[in-house]
């Protein structure tokens, strides 16, 4: 439960400028990160919301880097019957009641790892075996460190050491500067990503809609112009994570839209989203540490 005589969002505000040091903590846990399955296995990740979108992420990232066929689920509509020679289960609660449930029906028929936020959870004594994040834990019902750190993990765990590095760098470089406040003041947000940050600009979407009950949209960036940029108007954010397809930020201007793009890691992108989503939640006088119909954790009734 939040502390009611902290400033709205104080939680949020304290886990989101953690990021670089969760992130180099996690790129450092070598022996955890062996734990994830190896090159050539066929692996299935599974989560719900946020976690289903960093799921998403390393699917992409795993295949890319060449270590064999990797499906990302939401837990709830995950088919696991398909020769998988692993099941991660990704969730901070550990309590999730789709991650439970499936992780219950496997048990015994495919190993399942566990990544989770809190190490007294029900999902850490049912899993085979668990990587424990405490330190990436949060107060704050709206995710950022435990996800982005969680990613982090599986990032470095596919030798991708230079990213990671990157990534930290630049995450620390965003949150030494100041944001453009205009990015906190649109009136409607899509998000965009290729290959591994589609992920992320869903991720992105979700941030803000829970955090400042936002209109945002996200979309493969190749896909946007398939209909999506029909809503691009003056006053709204066309957001891209990575590089852009050649010729949208043309596109979009064309429009009236904003195209907003960094150079920086897509993943400390997600920092600088992070904070927008924080500041457009407090100026319009929200609290993102409990935001409107959500809790920690959907526990569903039996």
């Amino acid at each position: 439960m939040t502390n009611q005589n902290l400033a709205p969002g104080a939680h949020m505000r304290a886990e989101l400028l953690s990021q670089p040091a969760t992130w180099a903590r996690a790129a450092e846990m070598r022996d955890e990160q062996k734990v994830l399955p190896a090159a050539g296995e066929r692996v299935a990740v599974v989560g719900c919301g946020t976690s289903w979108f960093m799921a998403q992420s390393y699917a992409a990232l795993r295949e890319t880097a060449g270590f064999g066929v990797t499906d990302a689920y939401a837990a709830s509509e995950a088919f696991l019957d398909r020769d998988y020679d692993a099941v991660i289960a990704l969730t901070r609660s550990g309590t999730t009641s789709e991650v439970l449930e499936i992780t219950e029906q496997i048990k015994g028929k495919i190993p399942v790892i566990g990544i989770i936020g809190d190490p007294t959870s029900p999902l850490v004594g049912l899993v085979d075996d668990a990587v424990l994040l405490p330190f990436a834990d949060e107060k704050s019902v709206v995710q950022t460190r435990f996800a982005t750190t969680a990613l982090t993990l599986m990032r470095a765990s596919l030798g991708l050491d230079a990213d990671v590095a990157r990534s930290i760098a630049d995450a620390e470089a965003v949150l030494a500067s100041t944001d453009d406040e205009t990015l906190a003041t649109a009136d409607q947000y899509t998000f965009l990503g290729r290959n591994w940050t589609i992920g992320l600009a869903h991720e992105a979407a979700l941030k803000m809609r829970e955090s400042s009950q936002s209109w945002t949209e996200s979309y493969p960036s190749m896909d946007y112009r398939h209909g999506p940029i029909a809503i691009a108007a003056p006053g709204r954010i066309t957001w891209q994570f990575g590089v852009a397809p050649e010729g949208l930020a043309g596109q979009v201007e064309a429009t009236g839209g904003r195209f907003v793009q960094h150079d920086v890691d897509p993943l400390a992108d997600l920092v600088r989203l992070h904070r927008v989503a924080l500041e457009r939640s407090v100026g319009k006088g929200l609290d993102p540490d409990q935001p409107r119909n959500l809790s920690r954790s959907v526990i569903l009734e039996a």
